[in-house]
C-alpha cells in the first residue's frame, strides 16, 4: 500500500467521524446509528484533526506520476474542507445544512438495498432518537442566516414529515419488537422539527444584508481553484458563459425554425412540452429511452461498461418533493451489489407538469448510459480509494454534459424534436454558468436570478425560484456542468490530436474513466498531455 492509501484510510476514518451520514451513502454500515456534531466546540476539533490531516499529506515525498495525482486530490479536498468550513461556515449560517444532514442520515438508511431488517431499524431509532438534540444544537450555532436559506429549510422542514413517517413503517418492519421504541423515536423527533421551523419563522432574524449568501470572488476563486482545479477565475468564466449562452441560444432559434417557423423557440418548446399524445408511463417510457441509450453505446463501441446493472424504479413517495422528473442514485463503493438506481417521479405527465416526451432521450443520456451510471458505477470499483471517493462536479456533471454533446455529434438524437431539447439542456446550463457567477460575485439577487432564468432558459417561475434557492447555497456547482463539458472537449481534442488515425472514442473514454470524478485538469496531467494554457 502507498503512503498515499495508507493516509487516505486513515482521513476516511476522520471523515466518516465527521460526517457520518456519508459513511451510510457510501455502504458502510459501522456509523450508521449516529448524526454528526456541528456546534462550536466540535467543529473546532474536527478543523484541527483536517488541519493535522493536511500537513501529514503535504509531508509525503512521491515519485510516481499516479500517486502525485491522487496526493493532489486528496490533499486539495481537505483544503476545500477547511476553507468551507472555516470562511462560508455553513453550520452558523445555514439551517439546511443541519436539515439535509438529518434527512440525507435517514434517508441513506432507507433506500439500502434489501427487505427491512433489524440492523436498520436499530441504526434509524438511533438517528430518530439524536435528532432532537441535533436539532436543538443547531438552534444554538445558527446565527442570522440569509433570508434565502431561512427560506429553504422551512420549504426542507415541511417535507421531513413524509420522510420520518417512512422510516417508522421500515422499522416495524424490520423489527417489530421495537416498533414501540421508533414510534416514540418518531414522535420525538417530528416535535423536534416542529420546533425547529418555530424557531426558523419566529427566533431567527435573517441578515439584514439581502446579499448575506454570497461568498465573494475571493472564496469563489479559492473554490474553483482547489475544490475543480480550474486555473480560470470568476471573470473569465462569466465571459465564457455569457459567450456559450449567445451561441447555443442562436443554434436553439435556428434549430426551432427548422421545426416550426411559425413560431419563436420558446413557445415552440412550451408547446413541446403541453402537448401530450396520450398520458403515458413515465417509469417505462425513461426504461425504454435508458435501454436505447445502453444500446446506442454498446453498438458502436463508444465506452466500456462497468460490472454493475442500472435499475429504473419509481421514486418512492417520500422523495417525490425533492425528485420532480428524474434523478441518478449511485452504488456506494461499499455496498456489496453496486447497482445504480433511476428514480423517476410517475406522476409527472408530459402535459400536466412541462415534460415532453421528446426530453427523455437526452435525461437518459444524463443520468444513465453514457452518463451518470456508466462514470460513477466504473468509479465505484477502482482499485485506488482516492478515486473511489474524491470527486468534483466539474468533472462528474461536465461528464454527464459531455456525454449529450458526445452523443449527439454521434446521431443518437436522430428526431429534430430531440435535438432541440439536447440543444435548450445545454442553453439552460450555459444560464447557470452566470447565474452562479452573478449571484456570488456580482451582486446579482436572487430575484434577478429568477428573471434571468425565466427569460433565458424559458423557465417557469416556480422552478426558476427552486433552482435559485439551491444555487444561493451551492457556490461553483451550478457553472460545472457547461464548464466541465469545455474542459473534457478540450482534453479529447488534444488526446484526438496526439493520437492521430488511431484515436477512438472508447479509448479515449476508457482511460478518462479510469480517473473516477478526479479533476479535470488532474485527469489531464495523469494522461501526459501537460497543462492547457
Amino acid at each position: 500500500m502507498s503512503g498515499t492509501e495508507e493516509l487516505y484510510r486513515s482521513y476516511l476514518d476522520l471523515r466518516w467521524h465527521f460526517d457520518p451520514v456519508s459513511a451510510t451513502i457510501a455502504g458502510l454500515w459501522t456509523h450508521d446509528h449516529r448524526l454528526g456534531s456541528y456546534d462550536a466546540d466540535s467543529m473546532r476539533a474536527h478543523l484541527a484533526a483536517f488541519r493535522a490531516m493536511a500537513a501529514a499529506v503535504e509531508a509525503l515525498e512521491i515519485e510516481d506520476t499516479q500517486e502525485e495525482i491522487d496526493r493532489t486530490a486528496f490533499l486539495d479536498e481537505i483544503r476545500v474542507t477547511l476553507f468551507r468550513f472555516e470562511h462560508e461556515r455553513p453550520e452558523a449560517r445555514n439551517p439546511g445544512f443541519w436539515l439535509g444532514h438529518l434527512l440525507e442520515g435517514l434517508y441513506g438508511l432507507l433506500r439500502r438495498p434489501g427487505p427491512p431488517d433489524r440492523g436498520r431499524a436499530e441504526a434509524l431509532i438511533g438517528r430518530l432518537e439524536a435528532a432532537p438534540d441535533f436539532l436543538a444544537a443547531a438552534r444554538e450555532s445558527l446565527k442570522d442566516p440569509p433570508a434565502v436559506f431561512l427560506e429553504s429549510a422551512i420549504l426542507m422542514n415541511r417535507g421531513a414529515r413524509v420522510l420520518i413517517a417512512e422510516a417508522d413503517g421500515i422499522i416495524g418492519a424490520g423489527a417489530p419488537d421495537l416498533a414501540g421504541d421508533g414510534s416514540r423515536a418518531v414522535e420525538d423527533a417530528s416535535q423536534a422539527l416542529d420546533r425547529f421551523e418555530e424557531a426558523l419563522r419566529t427566533e431567527f432574524q435573517a441578515d439584514p444584508d439581502g446579499q448575506a449568501f454570497a461568498v465573494g470572488e475571493e472564496q469563489f476563486n479559492r473554490r474553483l481553484h482547489f475544490e475543480h482545479a480550474l486555473r480560470a477565475g470568476a471573470p473569465e468564466l462569466h465571459r465564457y458563459g455569457m459567450h456559450l449562452l449567445d451561441e447555443v441560444e442562436a443554434s436553439v432559434v435556428a434549430l426551432a425554425a427548422r421545426i416550426d417557423q411559425r413560431h419563436s423557440w420558446r413557445d415552440l418548446v412550451r408547446q413541446l412540452r403541453e402537448k401530450s399524445p396520450a398520458p403515458f408511463d413515465l417509469v417505462s417510457a425513461y426504461a425504454d429511452a435508458v435501454a436505447r441509450a445502453r444500446e446506442f453505446v454498446d453498438q458502436r463501441d463508444l465506452a466500456p461498461f462497468p460490472p454493475a446493472d442500472l435499475d429504473v424504479v419509481a421514486t418512492p413517495a417520500f422523495l417525490r418533493a425533492l425528485v420532480p422528473t428524474a434523478a441518478y442514485e449511485r452504488p456506494g463503493p461499499y455496498e456489496p451489489v453496486r447497482n445504480g438506481t433511476f428514480l423517476v417521479t410517475p406522476e409527472q405527465k408530459a402535459s400536466a407538469n412541462g415534460l415532453s416526451s421528446h426530453e427523455l432521450a437526452v435525461t437518459a443520456v444524463h443520468e444513465a448510459f453514457p452518463g451518470h451510471h456508466l462514470q460513477l458505477a466504473a468509479a465505484s470499483g477502482l482499485p485506488s480509494e482516492v478515486r473511489r471517493f474524491t470527486w468534483t462536479p466539474l468533472t462528474v456533471e461536465g461528464w454527464a454534459l459531455y456525454c449529450e454533446e458526445m452523443m449527439a455529434e454521434e446521431g443518437f438524437f436522430a428526431p429534430p424534436e430531440e435535438r432541440l431539447f439536447q440543444q435548450v439542456h445545454l442553453l439552460w446550463r450555459a444560464v447557470r454558468i452566470v447565474v452562479d457567477i452573478g449571484l456570488h460575485t456580482r451582486g446579482m439577487t436572487p430575484g434577478e436570478a429568477v428573471d434571468f432564468l425565466i427569460d433565458r432558459a424559458a423557465m417557469d417561475r416556480p422552478r426558476a425560484e427552486a433552482e435559485v434557492r439551491r444555487y444561493c447555497a451551492m457556490p461553483t456547482y451550478q457553472l460545472c456542468y457547461a464548464v466541465g463539458r469545455r474542459e473534457i472537449l478540450r482534453l479529447r481534442d488534444d488526446y484526438r490530436a496526439r493520437a492521430g488515425a488511431g484515436f477512438s472514442l472508447h479509448d479515449f473514454h476508457k482511460e478518462f474513466l479510469g480517473y473516477g470524478g478526479l479533476p479535470v485538469s488532474l485527469i489531464r496531467w495523469g494522461m501526459g498531455l501537460g497543462v492547457e494554457e
